[in-house]
C-alpha cells in the first residue's frame, strides 16, 4: 500500500516516538478536519470542521451572519434547541487485523451524545471536560462511517432538572437580563455557554478538541504525568512520575525505564513488569544533589527556568517508547497562621519559600466558540497581563478548563495559575451518574494539567459556599442541610478526595470566596464566607462613591472585585449599526447583562465628572463610553492601591492583604463588562492603569481626615534606596507649582511602608496660591539605579469641581522606530485623562489615559499586525477630559 507524502508526515507526526530501529507499539490516524454536519430533521446539511462548533460551520458556510452581531445571539437560538448529527467516513490506511486492540479516542465533545460507528452504537459522552476513549476492536473495519449524534444542550439540562424529582437544585434560570438558558448546572459543559452577566448565551455542540483512532499491539500509553515535590529536611529534589499502561499481551511485559535529564545530570534507571490489564507505574526519581536546581519563578521574581527531560521505556523484543518533556522545580505554600493584634488567620502564597503579593486578574474564557481561540490570541491576552505588571490570573470556575497552550505560556511567561474547577453561582446534583461523571472529569484535569508550574492552587468552585451559606436561593432552614450535605458530598468527599490523592504539590480549596482554615473547622462552610479575617473575599459595591477607600475591606485576599465600562466605539461598530449607537439604544440595554448596570456607571461618573453635552448624539455616546472607561479605570486604581497598601499593616485589627485579583480580564464578546481588555485584545484605560498601580515599586497617596499619607510599596525581590519626589501643579499652568524631595532611604523588599504625610492645608498654604479645587498632587519614587516608578497623582477634590481646568490643544507627530512609532505630543494646557486611539489598528501604546501636566510626552505605540505612519495619522484621536465638555 502507497501513502501520499502528507498522509505519511501526519502518520509518523501521530506515533509516539520509538527506538530506532524497533517494532512500532502503535499506529495513531487523526481524524481531525473534514466531517458532516446535519440539523436533526435533515433539512439543513453543510460541511464543518473538527475542532470546531455547529455555529462555527454554519457561520463559515453563511448559513448565518456573525453571531455576535447586534441581536444575534437571540435570533440563533433554534442552532443550540436543535439536536445536530456529525459524521465522517474514513478508511483506516494500514491493515486493521493486524492490532490487538483498536480505540477510539476524543479529547472532549461538547457536549451530550451517541456515538455510533459503522450503525453500531459504542458510547455516550455527557461531559465536556472528559476524556473519552471507546473499544472499537471488534467494530472498526478498513472502511468506516463514524457518527456523533448530539441532543440540545439546552434540553438535555431541563430533561436532567425534571427527572431530579426529590427536590430541586437552584437556580433555575439566569436573571432575565441575562438573555439566558436554564438549569445549566444539570450539565457538564461550560457554564457560562448558557449566559452571563457578562457574556451571551450560545450553548454550542461539536467536538471541540482532538479526534483519532489508535491501534496497538503488546501495551500501550494512556498518559504519562509527573509532580516535582522537595524535601525541606533532606533539601532535595526529587519528582514523582506516573505512567498508565493498557496491556494487551496475554503475559507480562518486562522491561527497563530510563528517566534523564541531562542538563541536571540526573539519569536513573529502573526494571519494570507490566501484568496484563491498565496498569500504573509509578517512579521516584531523586535529582542529582550536587547539582544546583534553578527554580520557576513567578513573573517580576526570577527566571522561569526549565528543564528538558525524556523517559524512555524500553520493553522486551526491542520494543520502546519515549516521550520529551519539560520540567520545572518550585515549592509553594499556602500561608494560614495567627497574626498578632488581629483575629484570624493569615491567607497568601509562599513560592520557593518567598512569600508573594499575588497582582493580576481573572480570566474569563475567550469566545463564546473555542475554535476561534488560537494560540496567537491567548499569547496577545496573556503577554498583555504580563505587560500591565501581573503575576496572577485565576481561571474562574464557570469557563473551561483551558487548552494546553494557555498553561504553557502561563509556565514560559510567569503567570501564577489559581485554576477553579468548573462550578459556579449554583448548587449542584450528586446522583451517582452526575457524580461518577465529575470524578473521571477531575482526575483527567489534575493528570492533564498538574506538571504545570503555574498553577499554584486548585479551587473547588467560584461562590458556592457563599450562595449556600448567604441564602440566595432563598432555601428553608428546615431544608438547609440537604444542599449542605450535597456541597460536602461534592467538594469534600469527591473532588477534595481525588485533589489530595493525585496532586501533593499544591494546595486545594474548597471555594471562593472561602475563610479557608476557618470554613473547614465550621465543617466546610463558614457562617459568614466574606469574613475578611480569613481567606480571600469577593467585594462589589456600585452605589458607594469608589473615590472613599473606606468603603474597602481590608482583607487578607481580595479575589473578585472590579466596576464595569463600555468598550470602545472602534470595538462595538462591528456588531452594531447606526441607529444602536446611543446609550439608552435597545442595543445598549440588550448588552448590558448585569441588571442596572448602565445606571450604575452613570452614578459612579456622577460623584466625581460632569456628563458630556456635545448637542450631537453619536460624539455624546462616544464621550460617555469615554467617561466610563475612566470611572473604572479610577475605581479599579484606588482600590487595588488599598488593597496593596495594607500588605503590611494591621489597622484595627485587619490588614496583612495579600492578594488584588480584579475581576476580570478579557472579555467573551463586545459589550459592557468589567474587563480591561475587550473582546480580541484592546486595551481600556483600566489596563493601561493596571500596569501603574501593579508596578513593582510604587508610591499611592490618600486621605484621611484632611491628612495626606504616602504609601511606598516594593514588590522587589531585594532592598534599594530611594526618594520620594512630590509636586503639587495647578490646573491652570504646564509648570509645576513647589516641588520636594525626600533623602534617600532603604526600600524593604516586600513591604508597604508610610513615606510621606502631611496635613493638606498646610500643603496647600506652603505652595502660595493653591487651593483643592485649583491643584492637583504628583509624586514619584526613583532610586540609585536606572529604576523608578510610574508617577502617581492624587486629586484634591472631584474633577467636577476644578478650579483653572481648560480645553486641552493636544497634537501628535507620529515617527516610525524600527516596529515601532513614536508619538511626540505636545498640550496647550494641564490635561486629565488624555486618551490616544487608533480605532481598530491592532495594538498597545507605551502609557495611555494619563495625567499630562508637562507641555510635552513621548508615547510609544507598539503594533501587534504591520502598519504604517500613514494609516495611524489616519486613525488618531485624543481625547482628553475637557473636550468632552
Amino acid at each position: 500500500m502507497r501513502f501520499g507524502p502528507l498522509l505519511l508526515l501526519l502518520l509518523l507526526l501521530l506515533l509516539p516516538l520509538c527506538g530506532a530501529g524497533s517494532p512500532a507499539l502503535s499506529r495513531s490516524l487523526s481524524l481531525r478536519g473534514g466531517w458532516r454536519i446535519r440539523s436533526g430533521n435533515g433539512s439543513l446539511e453543510l460541511p464543518g470542521e473538527v475542532p470546531g462548533c455547529v455555529h462555527s460551520a454554519l457561520r463559515r458556510r453563511g448559513f448565518i451572519q456573525d453571531p455576535y452581531y447586534r441581536f444575534n445571539d437571540l435570533n440563533y437560538r433554534w442552532i443550540s434547541l436543535d439536536n445536530w448529527t456529525y459524521s465522517k467516513n474514513f478508511k483506516i490506511p494500514f491493515n486493521i487485523s493486524n492490532w490487538q486492540k483498536v480505540n477510539l479516542i476524543f479529547e472532549g465533545v461538547d457536549t451530550v451524545a451517541k456515538v455510533l460507528l459503522n450503525n453500531v452504537p459504542i458510547g455516550k459522552t455527557d461531559n465536556m471536560f472528559k476524556r473519552y476513549s471507546f473499544d472499537i476492536t471488534s467494530v472498526v473495519s478498513n472502511v468506516n462511517s463514524l457518527e456523533l449524534r448530539f441532543q440540545s444542550p439546552v434540553l438535555y439540562a431541563a430533561q436532567q432538572s425534571k427527572a431530579h424529582t426529590s427536590y430541586s437544585v437552584p437556580p433555575d434560570c439566569p436573571p432575565l437580563v441575562q438573555k439566558g438558558q436554564c438549569h445549566v448546572n444539570f450539565i457538564r459543559k461550560e457554564q457560562s455557554s448558557f449566559s452571563w452577566d457578562w457574556g451571551p448565551s450560545f450553548p454550542t455542540q461539536g467536538i471541540w478538541k482532538d479526534v483519532r483512532i489508535e491501534a496497538y499491539n503488546i501495551c500501550h500509553l494512556n498518559y504519562f504525568t509527573f509532580s516535582p515535590i522537595y524535601d525541606n529536611h533532606t533539601q532535595v529534589w526529587s519528582l514523582e512520575i506516573e505512567s498508565s499502561f493498557d496491556v494487551v499481551s496475554p503475559k507480562p511485559i518486562s522491561g527497563q525505564v530510563i528517566v534523564s535529564i541531562p542538563k541536571l545530570q540526573t539519569q536513573q534507571t529502573y526494571s519494570i513488569e507490566l501484568q496484563p490489564g491498565e496498569r500504573i507505574v509509578e517512579l521516584f526519581v531523586k535529582i542529582n544533589k550536587n547539582v544546583t536546581v534553578e527554580t520557576w519563578w513567578p513573573r517580576g521574581h526570577g527566571h522561569q527556568t526549565g528543564y528538558n527531560m525524556t523517559i524512555l521505556f524500553k520493553l522486551v523484543r526491542g520494543l520502546s517508547i519515549e516521550k520529551s518533556t519539560k520540567v520545572y522545580f518550585r515549592t509553594v505554600e499556602l500561608i494560614e497562621e495567627p497574626i498578632e493584634g488581629s483575629q484570624g488567620l493569615s491567607f497568601y502564597f509562599k513560592i520557593n519559600g518567598l512569600p508573594i503579593f499575588l497582582k493580576g486578574s481573572n480570566w474569563i474564557p475567550a469566545d463564546s466558540f473555542q475554535d476561534r481561540v488560537t494560540s496567537d490570541l491567548l499569547r496577545l491576552l496573556l503577554q498583555s497581563a504580563v505587560d500591565a505588571n501581573m503575576n496572577t490570573l485565576r481561571v474562574w470556575g464557570g469557563g473551561i478548563y483551558e487548552q494546553d497552550e494557555f498553561y504553557r505560556l502561563c509556565d514560559e511567561l510567569g503567570i501564577m495559575v489559581w485554576q477553579d474547577f468548573m462550578f459556579a453561582c449554583a448548587l449542584y446534583p450528586t446522583g451517582r451518574d452526575f457524580m461518577n461523571s465529575v470524578r473521571a472529569e477531575v482526575a483527567h484535569q489534575i493528570r492533564r494539567l498538574k506538571y504545570h508550574p503555574s498553577i499554584i492552587v486548585w479551587g473547588g468552585n467560584n461562590e458556592n459556599e457563599a450562595a449556600l451559606m448567604m441564602n440566595w436561593y432563598n432555601i428553608r432552614a428546615s431544608e438547609l442541610h440537604t444542599y449542605i450535605n450535597d456541597y460536602v458530598v461534592l467538594y469534600v468527599k469527591n473532588i477534595r478526595k481525588i485533589v489530595l490523592a493525585e496532586d501533593s504539590s499544591r494546595p486545594f480549596i474548597i471555594s471562593s470566596p472561602t475563610n479557608g482554615a476557618e470554613s473547614i473547622k465550621e465543617g466546610w462552610l463558614s457562617v459568614n464566607p466574606y469574613d475578611s479575617n480569613f481567606g480571600d473575599v469577593h467585594f462589589y459595591d456600585y452605589i458607594n462613591d469608589c473615590w472613599n477607600w473606606k468603603v474597602f475591606p481590608k482583607a487578607r485576599f481580595v479575589s473578585e472585585y472590579g466596576y464595569q465600562s463600555w468598550p470602545s466605539f472602534s470595538t462595538l461598530e462591528k456588531v452594531s449599526s447606526k441607529e444602536d449607537w446611543s446609550y439608552n439604544s435597545k442595543f445598549s440595554l440588550h448588552r448590558q447583562h448585569h441588571a442596572g448596570g448602565n445606571d450604575e456607571m452613570l452614578l459612579q461618573i456622577g460623584f466625581h465628572f460632569k456628563l458630556p453635552e456635545s448637542t450631537d448624539p453619536l460624539q455624546t455616546f462616544k464621550d460617555t463610553i469615554y467617561l466610563t472607561q475612566v470611572m473604572q479605570a479610577q475605581c479599579v486604581k484606588v482600590e487595588t492601591e488599598f488593597y496593596r497598601r495594607s500588605r503590611s499593616e494591621i489597622v484595627r485589627g485587619q490588614g496583612y492583604t495579600m492578594g488584588a485579583l480584579y475581576w476580570q480580564l478579557n472579555d467573551i464578546w463586545q459589550a459592557p463588562s468589567w474587563a480591561s481588555l475587550e473582546y480580541g485584545g484592546k486595551w481600556k484605560m483600566l489596563h493601561y492603569f493596571a500596569r501603574h498601580f501593579f508596578a513593582p515599586l510604587l508610591p499611592v497617596g490618600f486621605e484621611d481626615q484632611d491628612l495626606f499619607f504616602i504609601y511606598g510599596l516594593s514588590d522587589l525581590s531585594s532592598d534599594c534606596k530611594a526618594k520620594l519626589t512630590v509636586r503639587i501643579h495647578t490646573w491652570s499652568s504646564l509648570e509645576p507649582l513647589c516641588s520636594s524631595e525626600t533623602e534617600y532611604f532603604v526600600m524593604k523588599a516586600g513591604k508597604a511602608v508610610l513615606l510621606y504625610e502631611e496635613f493638606v492645608p498646610i500643603l496647600l498654604e506652603n505652595c502660595g496660591n493653591c487651593t483643592r479645587r485649583s491643584c492637583v498632587v504628583s509624586f514619584y519614587l526613583s532610586t540609585d539605579s536606572q529604576l523608578s516608578s510610574p508617577t502617581n497623582y492624587h486629586f484634591l477634590s472631584s474633577l467636577s469641581e476644578t478650579v483653572g481646568l481648560h480645553k486641552a490643544h493636544i497634537t501628535a507627530v507620529i515617527s516610525q522606530q524600527g516596529n515601532t512609532f513614536a508619538f511626540d505630543l505636545e498640550t496647550s494646557a494641564v490635561a486629565p485623562f488624555v486618551w490616544l486611539d487608533v480605532g481598530s489598528i491592532p495594538g498597545r501604546f507605551s502609557d495611555n489615559g494619563f495625567l499630562m501636566t508637562e507641555r510635552t510626552r513621548t508615547v510609544l505605540f507598539y503594533p501587534w499586525q504591520p502598519t504604517s505612519k500613514s494609516e495611524l495619522e489616519q486613525s488618531f484621536r485624543v481625547t482628553s477630559l475637557m473636550d468632552i465638555y
